[in-house]
């Protein structure tokens, strides 16, 4: 290679470019973002929540599709979900979109006193709205796209179960599994900003999404994907025949049981991300001793 050449590289190279943001580093980060986030106008704010609740909805269509007749074995058979439902936190992170769990994070520049509890309310409204009305949105047109039906309605029966294991959750269990959870989802986005790169996003991303998934915890936006999905399925005579629904199962998949499930999880989602990450991280790197 001629010197000019290794010369003109040399002067290009920047070895910083492949390592990772330091913890102190992302902390900063996390906090500078959610200053803009808290201040983004509602129009932006609504607009890209819709992306978010449609974006994982999507990774949940995925996960329920991979999850069927794997005949792989519990473990292997929730792995591989897992890592099929990370396509939602890829396409929120890399894309751009307003999720509030991941929103949740907030709470470091709330803690610092650069973000008013008005402001913090107002994004988590604001966000929690319209990622319901995108997974909504996504349940009316899978639906309609005749995905259940796919492996002569096996799919619609995944659908139906996934729905019918959520809203028979107890409380307790739902908000226990609501906190574990975010604190993966929290930690998969802490991670997202240690990253320079898409690939780099994408592969901090994996490990802690599959993790959540494949250790069955409670995911209040992918919830509001989920749940629905199997009570519209259920409403359909084949798929609830193929599914073996009895009474006490269509007691609870309504409305009513997707609130039952939403308002406990949701509370642990905040409890998970708030307290394990956000503010966890506050004490060690951004407060400052008076």
């Amino acid at each position: 290679m001629p010197d000019s050449t290794q010369q003109s590289i040399d002067q290009h190279f920047d070895p910083s470019m492949f390592d990772a943001y330091a913890p102190k580093q992302i902390a900063a980060r996390i906090e500078t973002v959610g200053l803009g986030k808290a201040s983004m106008g509602v129009s932006p704010t609504l607009a890209l929540s819709v992306l978010a609740g449609a974006f994982i909805s999507f990774g949940a269509m995925f996960y329920t599709v991979v999850s069927t007749q794997t005949g792989l074995g519990l473990g292997p058979a929730r792995f591989l979900g897992g890592l099929s439902f990370c396509l939602g936190l890829i396409l929120v992170v890399v894309g751009g979109a307003e999720l509030f769990t991941g929103n949740v994070l907030i709470i470091m520049g709330w803690a610092n006193k650069k973000v008013s509890t008005a402001a913090v309310g107002r994004n988590w409204t604001i966000v929690y709205i319209g990622n319901l009305l995108g997974a909504f949105a996504l349940v009316t047109l899978a639906y309609w796209s005749g995905f259940l039906q796919m492996g002569g309605n096996a799919v619609a029966v995944t659908a139906i179960k996934i729905a019918a294991a959520k809203v028979s959750l107890p409380a307790d269990v739902a908000f226990v599994r609501g906190v574990l959870c975010n604190a993966l989802v929290c930690l998969a986005v802490w991670l997202c900003f240690a990253a320079r790169s898409v690939v780099d996003k994408i592969f901090a991303i994996i490990f802690p999404i599959t993790a959540f998934v494949a250790l069955g915890l409670e995911h209040s936006i992918a919830n509001m994907y989920f749940i629905p999905m199997g009570i519209m399925a259920a409403q359909n005579p084949a798929f609830a025949e193929a599914a073996g629904i009895t009474a006490p199962i269509a007691a609870n998949l309504d409305m009513g049981g997707l609130i039952r499930n939403l308002v406990p999880v949701t509370l642990g989602n905040i409890v998970g991300g708030a307290v394990f990450v956000a503010l966890s991280y506050y004490v060690v790197y951004l407060r400052r001793d008076d």
